[in-house]
């Protein structure tokens, strides 16, 4: 796999090869057709051995064939030396310039050699049988190889690898060769790279072993824009140093250059299918696998992720489909932009006995959080390892003669759908958002630790079925956190429901600093809060258990818990109304199970807050500020 620092490496080598293949052909005259034709006449042309040496990339081929071209030989040779240094020359000479006059038949080599050092790293990637057809003006109509192979030396994750056949079509090299080299703005209107790009049998493997391979990938209508920096120039200056970097000035810079690249790069769709990951080596070996990956780009993006496989030592699974839509980097480039333009502080140490400020990087990268959008997934299964367990005491008290531990089948977990809806962050945190669970099955074993979850095996359920939902949204004008949906439901057992508003959310409990964000939360207030409690057998599972424990009839429990709500309860809430409306309410649905419901809203505009729950006397002085009602059904 490519380490994120080896990406610059890779990117300055694949444009290298790109204008590699134009770069050889050699330029098209640019006289008047008449006076051209009677100075040559189309012919086929052979050169040996070309060398083509451009910034620390090295580009060579044995034999380089151009035919249906009017070019001469010292016309091909002109073309291959390096770029002028002299500013008057250097628009006619420069790569762009060169590439708009090019018009051949086609263009053949049996291998082409693109090599880039980069102190110690060393990448090489040979072509086999290039060709280009028909050539006009920078523009091929069809670019293929019939394989390569790739080789990288000194990087942190060295390896080597190969791919298949090749074949783009309508590639613009000079559109490439301009992004490559010249500089634009964000005015600077798109260019098309190429229609369409197919590349088959991609493998690699790095030194630990780790093996990646692709049976086919795919692209259409890749196109590009200029940026201040050009795309080499950032590029290169990437490599020397991104947000990471300790120096503010640095970290800046690095963040125009990214905002330019994000905005200047445009893609109709992609697609690779059986791509997968394999690590052999350590004590816990990891696959991963995917059978079709595709992006749609546009207004209406999409990425969407089929037949997914993952395992390891302790854990297999699959997911049927994966899909991601709505995603946006706009929040992130808006960051970007921010950063690039904010000034580096005068003094960035805390004064003496002053509390440590957080770490801007922190806070920066915080704010680089993209619109999401909504994931949605379906057929997920997990099979967990379980560790084994001892059969029993040892009956001879002898250990020697103990018998082996038990293994345990797999603990299977299943999940029929899910889905995660987020809105545009506020530094970085979703404003809105709704996450749901369908169908997720387990053995009642599994969450024998999980408060409210961990008696459910004791009152009959082997297996559970829930489902879950959370949607949440923050409204900054009313600076009000809305629990509009909190919800878990069970086959066989009924369904909790719950919405809630909190007040005094402002913006400050979304700073990136925790201090900020933690004191800010203790001025939240509850303003309303309704929750419905439907029985679907869980109830009466739970009466039949306890009665067993007791040594009770269920009715006679029955009876007991009636009594404890109607008296009890309102003895403890302070024999307040509104605490004999919840105990009579309670009452009900024990002796009748069915729909409970229980909604409280603060009689004051702004909530009731911490410090009046923490200083009222009594329960009954906190249900005194609320509005209450209860009942069942």
């Amino acid at each position: 796999m490519t380490s994120s620092t080896r990406r610059p490496v890779l990117l300055r080598a694949l444009l290298a090869s790109a204008c590699a293949v134009a770069l050889l052909a050699g330029p098209a005259p640019s006289a008047p057709a008449a006076a051209q034709e009677a100075a040559s006449a189309v012919q086929d042309l052979v050169l040996d051995n070309v060398s083509l040496a451009f910034g620390d990339t090295l580009v060579t081929a044995p034999k380089v064939t151009v035919s249906g071209t009017r070019l001469s030989r010292d016309d091909l040779l002109a073309i291959l030396k390096s770029e002028s240094k002299d500013a008057k020359d250097a628009s006619k000479d420069s790569w762009p310039a060169r590439l708009q006059r090019l018009d051949a038949g086609s263009l053949t080599m049996p291998e082409l050699r693109v090599e880039r050092r980069d102190g110690e790293k060393r990448q090489v990637v040979t072509y086999r049988d290039v060709a280009a057809r028909t050539i006009r003006a920078g523009r091929i109509s069809e670019l293929t190889a019939a394989g390569a192979t790739l080789s990288v030396e000194g990087a942190p994750q060295a390896g080597r690898g190969s791919y298949g056949r090749i074949r783009a079509e309508e590639v613009d090299l000079t559109a490439l060769a301009r992004l490559y080299s010249e500089a634009g703005s964000a005015t600077t209107p798109f260019l098309r790279l190429y229609a369409s790009l197919a590349v088959e049998a991609i493998a690699f493997i790095d030194e630990r072993g780790t093996t990646v391979s692709i049976a086919r990938l795919t692209g259409r209508d890749l196109s590009g824009r200029q940026t201040p920096a050009t795309w080499r120039g950032a590029v290169e200056a990437l490599g020397d140093g991104g947000l990471a970097e300790d120096d503010r000035a640095k970290r800046a810079r690095a963040a125009g250059l990214l905002a330019d690249l994000a905005e200047a790069v445009s893609v109709g769709s992609l697609e690779a299918t059986d791509l997968k990951v394999k690590e052999v080596k350590g004590e816990d070996p990891l696959s991963f696998s995917i059978g079709r990956m595709s992006y749609a780009g546009g207004t209406e993006a999409a990425i969407t992720l089929a037949d997914v496989g993952f395992g390891a030592k302790e854990a297999q699974g699959k997911v049927g489909r994966l899909t991601l839509t709505g995603f946006s980097l706009e929040p992130t480039i808006t960051a970007l932009r921010r950063l690039a333009k904010a000034p580096a502080p005068a003094d960035a140490s805390p004064g003496k006995g002053a509390a440590p400020a957080q770490d801007p990087q922190e806070a920066e990268l915080r704010r680089l959080t993209p619109v999401i959008g909504t994931l949605t997934l379906s057929d997920l299964g997990l099979d967990l390892a379980q560790a084994a367990v001892a059969p029993g005491p040892i009956a001879s008290g002898d250990p020697l003669k103990a018998p082996k531990p038990v293994a345990l089948p797999p603990l299977h977990i299943g999940l029929r759908g899910a889905s995660m809806s987020f809105g545009p962050p506020k530094d970085g945190v979703p404003t809105e958002s709704r996450f749901s669970l369908t169908g997720l099955t387990m053995p009642a074993s599994a969450v024998e630790g999980v408060p409210g979850l961990g008696s459910l095996g004791l009152y009959g359920y082997r297996d559970l079925d829930l489902d879950a939902t959370a949607d949440t949204a923050w409204s900054e004008d009313k600076r009000e956190l809305s629990f509009k949906e909190l919800s878990l439901s069970g086959k066989d057992m009924g369904r909790l429901h719950l919405n809630a508003t909190l007040g005094g959310i402002g913006p400050e409990v979304f700073d990136p600093d925790a201090a900020v964000s933690g004191f800010a939360m203790l001025s939240a207030t509850a303003k309303a809060l309704d929750l419905t409690l439907e029985n679907g057998g869980l109830f009466e599972r739970f009466i039949d258990a306890q009665a067993k424990v007791l040594s009770l009839k269920p009715d006679e429990l029955r009876k007991e818990y009636v009594t404890a709500s109607v008296i009890g309860v309102p003895v403890i809430l302070g024999n307040s109304a509104a605490a004999k409306a919840i105990g009579a309410a309670m009452g009900k649905f024990v002796a009748k199970p069915g729909i409970l419901s229980i909604s409280a809203k603060a009689k004051s505009g702004e909530g009731l807050g911490m410090v009046d729950v923490s200083t009222a006397p009594t329960p009954a002085a906190v249900l005194d500020k609320l509005d209450v009602s209860a009942k069942a059904d």
